[in-house]
């Protein structure tokens, strides 16, 4: 049996680590909060240049808002396992945090891989689907719409991408492609946005994605502080546990 002072010295240090791992999961569990949020004004802000991506592509919002969500739970499960003082939850609560981390760490060296990929292939099915542009409804037809709008661009590259294309053949530009509201272009290269859109989308992807991955990152390495201090409160109170006995 350890002797009385020496217990005296570390419940001290016990409740010093749980002050400061109450903290760090309080801001964890707003960290998922802001996780959640991006997720959704990615899905909401984003769509339209997500739909002309893969299938896979259109998942990466929800990805945010399941990590989001995850980290919230998780931050409430760490700030019960901290109020227990539980060693075992403890360690599930690091080992939890360990894998969240591993999952991000490969998602970022994935995506910063692939980067160039997922350019070639938006520029890919951009083009695509300016080939096969019709205002029946189609999805993609839709998106090029609202690009086109919204960064007042047209054609991928430039305005003449829509010569090549079937609806240019029956009917011109589409009237998206417009300089001025309400204008029937037709064929009249006058009345259009001379830029394309591709290098416009690229650069507004690339900024907002920068937040995004800062995000991440900044989440990521918060989590080490997380496991460090999840840690050494569960072998604290594994020590004074076995002082006790």
């Amino acid at each position: 049996m350890a002797s009385p002072s020496r217990r005296l010295q570390t419940k001290p240090v016990i409740t010093c680590f749980k002050s400061v791992l109450l903290i760090y999961t309080f801001i964890f569990w707003i960290t998922g909060l802001i996780l959640l949020a991006v997720g959704i004004w990615g899905r909401v802000s984003l769509e339209n240049y997500f739909s002309l991506l893969n299938e896979r592509a259109t998942n990466i919002p929800f990805v945010l808002v399941g990590t989001g969500t995850i980290i919230i739970l998780l931050g409430t499960f760490g700030c019960f396992a901290t109020c227990r003082a539980s060693a075992w939850m403890l360690k599930l609560y690091a080992m939890f945090l360990t894998l969240i981390f591993l999952v991000e760490l490969v998602a970022a060296i994935v995506g910063f891989v692939f980067r160039h990929e997922i350019k070639n292939n938006f520029k890919n099915n951009y083009e695509n689907a300016l080939k096969e542009y019709n205002t029946t409804g189609d999805y993609r037809s839709d998106a090029i719409d609202k690009i086109q709008n919204t960064l007042h661009c047209c054609g991928v590259t430039n305005f003449r991408d829509w010569q090549d294309s079937n609806y240019y053949v029956e009917q011109g530009f589409p009237q998206s492609c417009c300089k001025l509201e309400d204008c029937s272009p037709r064929r009249d290269a006058d009345k259009v946005n001379n830029e394309g859109c591709f290098i416009k989308v690229m650069s507004i992807v690339e900024s907002e994605m920068e937040v995004v991955a800062g995000i991440c990152f900044g989440v990521a390495c918060f989590q080490l502080i997380g496991i460090f201090l999840a840690y050494c409160l569960s072998r604290a109170i594994t020590n004074n546990q076995y002082e006790i006995v």
